[in-house]
């Protein structure tokens, strides 16, 4: 299995490849090979499941083989997810299958990203699995069987964060269609974010509009997790300082993203830093320049976001938002097309120039 920059992929199915019979070889691109994956080899481990890697010892990363035997036995398992939310979704999602069921517990610093982990447990009782997380940081999952279901995919409400900034970013209005009225995203907490940053935000008839103010404000923002990027951009273009926290979690994802956004808002002549959990973004006029996206989609797609503030602005390797929208540049295009010079407002799903 070729997880490419998956991390749920790497994370979600070597449990669930626990559960067959046979051998299944996971690996991915060079930078996956760095991400963390020791909490769920060691947790696979201690449930009694045999892992290797390619020398044929013990793995902490990919590359790494599970060989399947059908028969999971579970039980209680101390885990420390500190590092993903992802470690806990994805053996709260096989748990059901497992003999005795799961006791899921984490031990350690807190778990980035909890409305995940809570998208998660919802979607399991929706197919009839019974979760009790009643008792903060321990989940139990009892063994049963899971429905069959039809499930209508929500759009990736995460996704639509740099559509929406650019509203902020250009003075404009962006409207996105069929947003829901109720659900477990965490990228609903646009809603309040860009409120918080000065921009008129309604939502009528499943459509969601986003109008840019006079000037985007500064803010302190908590636990924005895989939104941060595009938080950043913003906070870079705003008249007042801004602070991100709970996102330390950041510095293993596709790339190190909290130090890739200082480097390049710094580079632009912006003012930013990081802490140990997040970043200080304070108020400076940013000037002409590349910004490099690091492989990663989240950083391309904030590199487009200042590329709409500030003139002469180009991103390097714009394809890379491929990883989660393929269509990106064309329809961020489509909706610069549809602006203030072709009509009243925006329409779209999410500035430089790209090269």
């Amino acid at each position: 299995i070729d997880c490419g920059l998956a991390g749920t992929v790497m994370r979600f199915v070597p449990p669930l490849a626990a559960l067959r019979n046979g051998v299944s070889v996971f690996d991915g691109d060079p930078h996956a090979r760095k991400r963390p994956m020791g909490t769920i080899i060691e947790a696979l481990k201690a449930l009694g499941v045999a892992l290797t890697a390619d020398d044929g010892g013990t793995p902490s990363s990919l590359p790494f083989t599970v060989e399947g035997t059908g028969v999971v036995r579970g039980g209680h398992l101390v885990i420390d997810a500190s590092a993903s939310s992802q470690f806990v979704s994805a053996l709260l999602l096989v748990g059901a299958r497992f003999t005795d069921g799961l006791h899921l517990e984490h031990v350690g610093k807190p778990v980035p990203s909890l409305d995940h982990i809570n998208m998660t447990v919802a979607v399991l009782r929706g197919v009839g699995v019974s979760v009790d997380d009643s008792v903060p940081n321990h989940w139990v999952v009892a063994p049963g069987p899971i429905q069959a279901f039809d499930q209508r995919i929500e759009q990736d409400l995460s996704n639509a964060g740099p559509f929406l900034a650019a509203a902020l970013a250009s003075g404009g209005t962006v409207r996105i269609p069929d947003w829901p009225t109720g659900t477990t995203q965490v990228g609903d907490l646009w809603r309040s974010i860009l409120a918080d940053m000065g921009a008129d935000v309604s939502l009528a008839d499943g459509i969601l509009t986003v109008t840019g103010g006079p000037e985007i404000k500064g803010a302190d923002f908590p636990e924005t997790s895989e939104l941060a990027p595009t938080v950043a951009a913003l906070c870079a273009l705003a008249s007042g300082p801004s602070r991100l926290t709970g996102i330390a979690h950041l510095r293993g994802h596709e790339t190190d993203r909290l130090a890739a956004l200082v480097t390049e808002i710094n580079r632009l002549g912006g003012d930013a830093e990081e802490t140990s959990d997040g970043l200080v973004i304070r108020p400076a006029t940013l000037h002409a320049g590349v910004v490099h996206s690091y492989a990663d989609h989240r950083m391309a797609t904030a590199g487009a976001i200042l590329g709409l503030a500030v003139p002469g602005i180009e991103v390097q390797d714009i394809a890379t938002t491929a990883k989660t929208m393929p269509e990106f540049p064309q329809m961020w295009a489509d909706m610069l097309a549809q602006g203030p010079a072709a009509g009243d407002a925006t329409e779209g799903s999410s500035g430089g120039t790209q090269h």
